[in-house]
């Protein structure tokens, strides 16, 4: 199984290469550079330096969100078209438990969080099982920052991009990973969706949508001047 892996939530997106299990390359795309303009690109790149013609790829796998409304779109709209060109597999993999999978062994329970913008997080928490995955404890939450942090408790461990802005604001107790671990990456958006290919699911390159945790700024003042 020849997998490409898009993540593309953060902005500082990544690709991956992997082949039966085996991660081939990791190319992480500019940051000085908007994704629209480093992502086509960087596939280009990643394709070449693997050996891998587009049609070689049997999987395209893709953050889904939460994560920037922007990358979210770019990222999912751009996986969806090369898998429907090429005739590949598609699926698409939560950015937060993206971020939980690269949690070290010691770690068994897990808080992430994105940055939601507006004084907010989209906040999960997530269990290590005994096959060694991480799983959610419960559905993700649009939650505010002063909800979630008062949330942590004493022993928690906590990962993801937010933390680049709250890491001084945790409650006593409660520990970060390792920053390198923060962001989601797409090696482990490779290493999900192979496990989740072998358990049998699949998305649908018709259906597939970016999971947004609220209405874009747009679309909420076009709902606001609708409202009497």
């Amino acid at each position: 199984m020849r997998i490409l892996a898009l993540e593309t939530t953060e902005m500082a997106g990544s690709l991956a290469a992997m082949h039966d299990g085996k991660l081939l390359a990791e190319l992480e795309l500019d940051p000085r550079q908007r994704t629209a303009q480093s992502l086509a690109p960087g596939m280009k790149t990643l394709l070449a330096k693997v050996a891998w013609r587009p049609a070689d790829v049997e999987l395209v796998a893709v953050t889904i969100g939460p994560g920037s409304f922007t990358g979210l779109r770019l990222g999912v709209t751009t996986a969806k078209t090369f898998a429907y060109a090429l005739g590949a597999e598609l699926l698409g993999v939560d950015t937060l438990e993206t971020i939980a999978a690269a949690a070290p062994p010691q770690v068994d329970a897990l808080a992430v969080a994105v940055d939601a913008q507006r004084g907010q997080v989209v906040a999960g928490s997530f269990r290590r099982q005994d096959d060694g995955w991480f799983r959610p404890d419960a559905t993700a939450e649009l939650i505010d920052v002063e909800s979630w942090l008062a949330g942590l408790r004493g022993g928690t461990f906590v990962s993801g991009p937010v933390l680049r802005k709250l890491l001084d604001r945790l409650p006593k107790g409660v520990t970060p990973v390792d920053r390198q671990l923060w962001r989601p990456r797409a090696s482990t958006v490779a290493r999900l969706a192979r496990r989740d290919y072998e358990a049998g699911r699949r998305d649908d390159v018709w259906t597939l949508v970016p999971r947004y945790s609220r209405p874009s700024a747009a679309e909420e003042k076009l709902q606001d001047r609708g409202k009497p």
